[in-house]
């Protein structure tokens, strides 16, 4: 199902924005994540940061490893119950959480998934939100990451990321093991935005 680009949410309105199927809701895992799991890349327990309705989280999870996946939108939370319940993932868990607050789970992780959350940070958040997942991974945890990319054109969707504005956000406290270019999936036409897909480890 392909759907007409609406008006990119407030951060206020991405709760509102599951009330139908909002543009990044594929019904199923980014081809990217799927290629980082089967590539060995992610290590149980994993925490998916943005998570969404969850397919990535699930995606994982059906492949043996154990997820936690937050979001600041209830909706989108039941949504992700709702899959995990239907197809019977109990590694599976979902939370209504802050990504500011991560390191206050209670809860290390030796892996972490970001998929679609950074590009919506302001400046000011980025280094507080890196600060945060820091203190969740443990020593030589891998954060793999994807957002929109400065070289998509302007339109529909969020602000734009460069490769520097990577770099810089996690420069301190994490060693950069790779950014390269890659895409992000989405429903609408032609399907796919040109995006940068990241690796950081936490030292």
């Amino acid at each position: 199902m392909h759907l007409r680009a609406p008006d990119y949410p407030s951060r206020a309105g991405f709760d509102d924005a599951y009330i139908g199927v909002p543009p990044w809701d594929i019904g199923r895992p980014q081809r990217e994540v799927v290629a980082i799991a089967e590539a060995g890349s992610f290590r149980t327990p994993v925490l998916d940061v943005g998570c969404g309705t969850g397919e990535n989280a699930l995606a994982l999870a059906e492949r043996g490893l154990e997820v936690l996946g937050i979001d600041a939108s209830p909706r989108a939370i039941g949504k992700a119950m709702d899959k995990a319940r239907e197809r019977d993932l109990p590694t599976a868990g979902f939370l209504v959480a802050d990504a500011f607050g991560v390191g206050g789970l209670g809860r290390r992780f030796a892996s972490a998934l970001d998929c679609g959350l950074f590009h919506v940070l302001d400046d000011h958040e980025r280094p507080v939100y890196a600060e945060s997942l820091r203190e969740a991974l443990e020593v030589d945890g891998a954060l793999h990451l994807l957002c929109f990319s400065d070289e998509e054109p302007a339109g529909w969707g969020p602000r734009r990321v460069t490769e520097g504005e990577l770099r810089t956000t996690f420069a301190h406290g994490w060693r950069v093991v790779e950014v390269a270019p890659s895409v992000f999936e989405t429903n609408l036409e032609p399907g796919h935005v040109r995006a940068w897909r990241a690796t950081f480890l936490r030292i």
